[in-house]
């Protein structure tokens, strides 16, 4: 009889223990085709209260299943009663997810009722303003291998990783990294020392430039050697010369 009783006080326990939590919804990115991600968004936690506004707390996992980086990727997040009502709407923003990696964060929002259900939808991706410059100022601008202009230069930079390439005649070329924040906003700026002057630069008064290794100046003439040709300038079109240091050739032995 004792041992009847055990048993039954066992089962009872087992019953009242608490099942551990399900998930609230799973979401796939894109809904058709061959998914990109997907989310898991847990349970949402009543945080506060502000007039007819309740703000709610999620456990959110997005996963990469693709075999590819995801360097940035903007969604607007909505959230509705159970009459389907949409209640609330909040976004998420991932960066630089690599393939099969998963990130967890917490997704906050703010909503009028009570969420049963969420959609996602693909948001425009966000830009912010920044002035990119140079030091000499004038130098032709890449980002990430497209022309965007010469410095100084307000340029639209996505969230990521980006790369910026600074040319500029008479200076050797250079490469900037640059990384946009899911947070960050517009006025920023970057700018870019450009390394001495590979060759001689000859500046002429129209305003073009040659460089290439300078030969010889004389009181009516500028002699340039440049892609393997002399070119022999009038000195009274020339309004500039700048010379790189050169390496004192060694005698002889």
């Amino acid at each position: 009889m004792r041992k009847a009783c055990l048993l039954c006080f066992l089962f009872c326990a087992f019953l009242a223990a608490p099942a551990k939590d399900t998930p609230l919804q799973v979401l796939t990115w894109p809904e058709s085709g061959t998914p990109t991600l997907r989310f898991t968004f847990g349970k949402f936690k009543e945080v506060g209260e502000f007039r007819q506004q309740r703000t709610y707390t999620c456990e959110t996992t997005a996963e990469n299943l693709s075999g590819k980086l995801i360097p940035n990727a903007n969604f607007l997040l909505y959230l509705y009663d159970k009459n389907k009502a949409r209640i609330g709407e909040g976004d998420i923003s991932l960066s630089n997810v690599g393939p099969g990696e998963t990130v967890k964060f917490q997704t906050n929002i703010d909503a009028s009722g009570v969420p049963v259900s969420i959609s996602l939808e693909v948001a425009a991706a966000k830009t912010i303003s920044i002035t990119v410059n140079s030091v000499p100022q004038g130098a032709t601008v890449k980002m990430d291998g497209t022309d965007i202009g010469t410095t100084p230069k307000l340029a639209q930079v996505g969230v990521g990783k980006h790369i910026l390439e600074f040319s500029k005649e008479g200076f050797n070329t250079g490469k900037f990294p640059l990384e946009i924040g899911p947070t960050d906003t517009s006025g920023g700026s970057v700018s870019y020392e450009l390394g001495a002057a590979a060759q001689d630069t000859v500046e002429l008064r129209d305003g073009s430039i040659l460089t290439g290794d300078l030969e010889s100046v004389s009181a009516t003439e500028v002699v340039l050697r440049t892609g393997g040709s002399m070119q022999h300038l009038n000195r009274n079109l020339v309004k500039r010369i700048l010379l790189v240091e050169r390496d004192t050739p060694q005698p002889r032995q």
